[in-house]
């Protein structure tokens, strides 16, 4: 694909980039290339490709890949690759959503860990990587293209604005590294900013630790604690928790009592009480996590007993 040749494309099919699909074309063949060979891509694998577009990524992932799994929302782009029989035979075009799709039965079709790979439409960034997150035991890695200002809040350190909540969570399962930056010009239309690619390994996920249960956690308590405190990041962590319904006690508990426990939670994760979200590493709100846990059964064996 080339500019010239990616409009004249659309306009020949009756197709236009949709604004609120946040489809933007990439139009260097040797960046989509790139892009797949910064994803290590064999040829046993199967691939989960997001957003197919045009196929300016799809065709040299095919060349690479056993198979590759196309979800593509944009039927006009289905419709397109069907009419013009252009893509290989092993490619499969899905029309569906990937946001509401399921990623247990995505795995199952693709024999095994997800091996992901997306230009991904600027519109459904942040709910995507939720969605990474969510299902972070099925996905062995993902190589995404997004905006920059996303990559940069993935990747970004303690004690910075960019560091947030979708930073922390990410963190907790994987690790985030930046693989390159591409220019607006290598798109049509031409977005504002500029793009990254980046890898997300999926080797950090509790179920997937073999330390034995010392290092395991409830990861839905980590996200509720992650979430709650950053909902409020100018507050202290103690503030920010003590207004949680974390635990489970015997009669009436008053917010004095509850403010203690939450106290007490937070000096047995070595942290301080007057600390902010934004100062915590990863590692921190894990140990905060596991802290809390500790506490809520401590308080639900006693309810139980008494």
């Amino acid at each position: 694909m080339t500019k010239h040749k990616t409009q004249n494309t659309l306009k020949n099919h009756q197709l236009a980039p949709k604004k609120r699909l946040g489809q933007n074309f990439l139009v260097n063949k040797h960046t989509a290339e790139a892009i797949v060979r910064a994803g290590n891509v064999s040829d046993t694998d199967t691939i989960l490709e997001v957003g197919v577009g045009l196929g300016a990524l799809t065709l040299p992932l095919a060349a690479a890949a056993h198979h590759v799994y196309g979800y593509e929302i944009d039927r006009g782009i289905i419709r397109f690759h069907e009419d013009e029989g252009d893509l290989p035979a092993n490619v499969t075009l899905v029309h569906e959503d990937i946001l509401t799709a399921d990623f247990q039965k995505i795995a199952e079709l693709c024999g095994g860990s997800l091996k992901i790979l997306a230009n991904l439409p600027y519109s459904i960034s942040n709910p995507f990587i939720f969605k990474l997150i969510d299902n972070a035991s099925l996905i062995d890695c993902a190589t995404i293209m997004l905006q920059k200002e996303v990559a940069d809040r993935l990747t970004a350190q303690p004690s910075t604005k960019e560091y947030g909540v979708p930073t922390v969570l990410l963190a907790s399962c994987a690790t985030v590294k930046k693989l390159m930056t591409l220019k607006p010009v290598e798109f049509h239309p031409r977005p504002k900013i500029d793009s990254v690619v980046i890898a997300i390994e999926f080797t950090a996920s509790p179920k997937k630790q073999g330390a034995g249960e010392a290092s395991l956690y409830d990861f839905s308590l980590l996200k509720n604690i992650v979430r709650t405190t950053f909902n409020q990041r100018r507050k202290t962590i103690l503030n920010t928790l003590s207004g949680g319904s974390w635990f489970i006690a015997s009669g009436e508990s008053t917010q004095s009592e509850i403010k203690k426990l939450t106290e007490a939670v937070i000096l047995t994760a070595n942290l301080s009480p007057t600390a902010r979200p934004e100062t915590l590493t990863v590692s921190d709100f894990i140990s905060l996590t596991k802290a809390m846990q500790k506490q809520q059964f401590e308080l639900k064996t006693l309810t139980h007993d008494v």
